[in-house]
Formats: structure tokens, sequence, C-alpha cells
């Protein structure tokens, strides 16, 4: 889609807002009490739970616990209803044409279509296992000149399934690709595994398991605090906690996020590792993209459960498809997408 993540290209990654960046004035609603707020965004509720409660917006607006939980009860119930899925997954690369043919012949991903922006000197790339308005995809982007970045320590890895993983690895190994661990069962369960790297470093995790809709089926991040994760993600994201596991033995949990089943759908997968609270995010991997019917009253709810909003929620210049984007508590950055305005990008 047309400029749909304004942040990707380097240059405007390492600016916190740019001449592009919207006014709040233009995109938020005006600045009132939060019952007003919520009332302009979920109708009439608020004032009416508040009422039945015993408590008056004047209460409300000044902070009280009992109006806390009223705003956390009409998040919860909106975002059960809202429609959201992963979209795509968007990171850079040093060598488009080599990181597209390493993708398509070793993955065995298609492109989807490719975009170049002179003006702005980046090029978008946009790979998966089957078309952008049903699957989970990669999107790829090249900032002209620049040929390497720093992956840090905080992203992880991607995960593949694959019906054969010892099959896959021998195919990246005829390709050149790099192996990084050979096939064999999960340290500490059964599932069987092996881990390759992408020509720019990225790790990809190979998940022996049978057919399924979506391959393209894990976001591995690290974060600091396992469970403040967990619950700013079902609340602020309205994902479910599909699974949590801990392995002592290799000091690590994991906590898979998503829409639905694993074997069906994309899911994130946040690790803690234990003590340590803190990691380098680097300037390789951006963000995630989700799908919403509305992104005024997704920046509320994430407000409401403690989120940052980096780019207030309303259309983007030129193009008119709406977005808001935030990051967690740990810094992971997300953009929502506007469900409609989304399929018209795709489309064109």
């Amino acid at each position: 889609m047309a400029r749909l993540l304004l942040p990707l290209p380097l240059a405007a990654a390492a600016a916190s807002t740019s001449s592009l960046h919207l006014s709040a004035n233009r995109l938020s609603l005006p600045v009132v009490s939060s019952v007003a707020r919520r009332e302009a965004l979920f109708g009439g509720r608020a004032t009416a739970r508040l009422a039945r409660r015993g408590v008056s917006a004047g209460a409300e607006a000044g902070g009280s616990a009992a109006a806390q939980v009223i705003r956390q009860e009409e998040a919860m119930e909106w975002v059960k209803k809202d429609r959201r899925r992963m979209l795509h997954v968007v990171y850079r690369v040093g060598d488009l044409d080599k990181t597209i043919k390493f993708y398509t012949e070793c993955l065995g991903m298609k492109l989807l279509r490719k975009r170049d922006i002179p003006e702005e000197r980046y090029t978008n790339a946009f790979l998966g296992y089957g078309p952008e308005d049903s699957h989970f995809v990669v999107e790829l982007t090249y900032n002209y000149g620049v040929e390497s970045y720093d992956i840090g320590t905080g992203f992880g890895h991607f995960g593949i399934a694959v019906e054969d993983v010892a099959k896959t690895v021998d195919l990246v190994k005829a390709k050149g690709g790099m192996v990084t661990r050979e096939p064999g069962p999960v340290k500490g369960g059964k599932s069987l595994i092996a881990f390759i790297e992408d020509p720019d470093g990225y790790k990809f995790e190979l998940i022996e398991r049978g057919p399924t809709p979506e391959p393209l089926c894990q976001v591995m991040l690290r974060v600091g605090d396992l469970d403040r994760a967990i619950n700013f993600y079902e609340k602020a994201f309205g994902m479910e906690l599909l699974r949590k596991r801990d392995n002592s033995q290799y000091k690590y949990t994991i906590a898979m996020m998503g829409y639905g089943p694993e074997d069906k759908n994309a899911v994130l997968e946040l690790t803690y590792n234990y003590g340590v609270k803190e990691y380098e995010k680097g300037n390789a991997y951006a963000q995630i993209a989700i799908s919403t019917d509305d992104v005024y009253k997704t920046a509320e709810v994430v407000r409401l459960n403690g989120g940052k909003i980096t780019r207030e929620p309303g259309p983007l210049p030129g193009i008119n498809t709406k977005i808001t984007a935030c990051t967690d508590p740990d810094g992971w950055k997300t953009v929502f997408v506007d469900n409609v305005d989304f399929l018209k990008e795709v489309e064109e």
C-alpha cells in the first residue's frame, strides 16, 4: 500500500516525528474530559454505567478508581468485537534483490508486489505465501545506499512452518544459505525445528508442521517483563494468550499471543530470559501491522492500557489510509491500519 508505514526509510526512522506527521489537533478529538471523549468514540455507555454505579461524570473526570474500572470494561468489550489480524511485519535489508531471491528460492515465498519511491530514496517489496488480504506477509524496505543494519539483541526470529525441515535445510545449504542450527527437537520439547539466517542476518526458525493456511507463522520478540507484556497485548491489542511455557533448565519463558490458533494464524512469540530487563532494538527491525475497524478507538484503548501513541490516528497524506502507531511497554512498535482502507490499498 502506498506509503502506509512512514517510518520505514532509515532517515524517517531516525526522527521521532517528521514534516509528514499530522498534528494531534487535526487528527484527534478535542482534548476534553475522558468521559466526553469516550462517549464520542464508544457511545453513551460510559455515562450510563457510571450512573448505575453512582459515579458522576465530574468525579470520573477527576480520575476515580470506579471510573478506571469502567474505562477498562468499555475497552475490553470493544476490542473483543474488533476485527483484527496480523497483516505484515516490516524490516530493512541491505540488498533487496538478493533477499528476494533467497526468500523465493529457499523459503518458497512469492513476490507479491514491489514499489520504488525514488523521491524518498527507498524501495519496498512484499513477499509471502498468499495474497495480502488474507495472509501474513513480510514487507522489506531497502534504503538507497544503505547496505547493512544493526539487528540488535531484542529481535529474535521469524517462524516458518514447513512440512519437511530436513529437506528445507538441504535446499538452503544448496543455495549457499547459512544454517545456524541443524534439524532436531526443540530444547525441552518434541517439535522438530532448525534455524537459518537470511542474507542480512535475520534468523528464521523452521518448524516441521503439517499443511497450514499460514506458513509465515511467528514473530519472536524479547521482553523484559513477560507478565506485563501479556497483560498489555491482551487488553490493549485484544490478543489471546494461546500458551505459555517455562524452561527453567535454559532459563527462559515464552508466551504465544495471537488472534487465533497457532496452526492457522500468525502469532507473536514473546520471550523472557531470566533476569534480562532490557534489550538493544537496533535499526533493522521496524514493526508489525495489525488491522482494525477503527483506528481512533484503537488509539484510545492503547492509551487506557498504558501504551504510548507515536502517531495520532488519522489518514495518511495523499492516500487517506487511516492508521495509528504505538509502542508497547518494551518499546516495540505496532501500526494499526483501517480494515476498509487496507483492502482498498491492496486492490489498487
